[in-house]
């Protein structure tokens, strides 16, 4: 193998392991905003929860 297959396939490795770790903090961040996403509506129905559950004892339900 000469020294331009090796150098073509040396870039074409290393094009190919940064897109690999792009694509895994990428999916990383997606995971996280997916994260916060579910905590903040998991919050919201909390919080209708006990408004609701305050109100049904206001009026005796």
């Amino acid at each position: 193998m000469g020294n331009q297959d090796r150098n073509n396939r040396n870039v074409a490795e290393n094009i190919k392991d940064t897109a690999g770790a792009a694509f895994h903090s990428i999916h990383k961040g997606l995971e996280a905003t997916e994260n916060a996403a579910m905590n903040a509506v998991d919050k919201t129905a909390e919080a209708i929860d006990n408004v609701t559950e305050n109100d049904n004892k206001r009026n005796g339900r």
